[in-house]
């Protein structure tokens, strides 16, 4: 793995901005405010770009400042990333994907299964391997034997860090006091919608202050934390709920970055603008 411009440290002297790049965690690698998510509707909506579509999308969110890309095995969407990364320096991106602790990723073989991962990206390592979508209270036991061989590829320089997406209290308060995490990628947005609920059920209703809670425990663990579902996959069409969903993030004291799963420019425009103003109203 080779030397990468995210581990610079992050300039402090300028207006603060979507496309900062911040430390993920304490004391962590740097990495884009502001990523861009491959996921809707488990990658329908991105999917249906085609490839052309796909790879604008890519190249306006580079263009932009966004160097964050977020996908999953489950999203089907590893080889449009590849295509629409050729070209662009990988040591300013930061590529993170996910493998699911049961089919179509088993847990007995996951280094055969990041090894596709690695050749369906078109790259030698990802920056952050998660654990995907995690629902069950004593995960941190029975996925061990999936968790040491990620740590293995880790030794090998196949992934910088590691980590999980947990839906559902009973994994995410688990997750607090596993230490072999370094980022966890969680639901944060105040109106609930796709929020950590009593079971994991994947449009249960959301239990925010429990959820947030264990999120920011989460956090003071020094762990990177990444928020997803802040305009609650999608569903938040009233601008002002968007407005509200960003000012939260952005003003709870517990996430590092954010990724919004985008099928537009004028979605990248409007959200890049929006977290821009958002912070140039709140104090460094």
């Amino acid at each position: 793995m080779s030397a990468t411009l995210l581990d610079q440290k992050p300039d402090t002297s300028r207006v603060r901005s979507a496309v900062d790049l911040v430390p993920l965690g304490d004391g962590g690698p740097l990495i884009c405010r502001l990523g861009i998510g491959t996921g809707s509707e488990g990658g329908e909506v991105q999917r249906g770009l085609g490839a052309d579509g796909f790879n604008w999308l890519i190249r306006h969110a580079y263009d932009r400042g966004i160097t964050f890309i977020d996908t999953a095995d489950q999203y089907r969407t590893h080889t449009l990333v590849r295509d629409a990364i050729k070209g662009l320096l990988r040591e300013r991106l930061w590529i993170q994907t996910k493998m699911m602790w049961d089919a179509p990723a088993p847990p007995d073989r996951p280094l055969d299964v990041l090894d596709r991962f690695l050749l369906e990206l078109g790259t030698d390592y990802v920056d952050s391997l998660l654990i995907h979508c995690v629902t069950a209270a004593d995960w941190p036991e029975t996925l061990r034997p999936m968790m040491d061989a990620i740590s293995a590829a880790r030794a090998l320089g196949r992934v910088r860090l590691v980590g999980v997406s947990c839906h559902g209290l009973p994994a995410l308060r688990s997750a607090v006091t596993c230490r072999w995490i370094d980022v966890q990628l969680a639901r944060v947005n105040p109106i609930g919608r796709h929020v950590d609920g009593a079971s994991g059920a994947w449009d249960e209703p959301g239990m925010v202050p429990e959820a947030m809670r264990e999120i920011e425990a989460a956090r003071r663990t020094g762990r990177g934390l990444i928020a997803m579902k802040l305009i609650g996959g999608g569903h938040f069409t009233d601008s002002a709920d968007r407005e509200r969903a960003m000012r939260y993030a952005l003003a709870c004291g517990f996430v590092d970055s954010m990724v919004v799963a985008f099928k537009s420019g004028a979605e990248i425009d409007e959200t890049l603008g929006r977290i821009d103003r958002i912070l140039a109203e709140q104090p460094s």
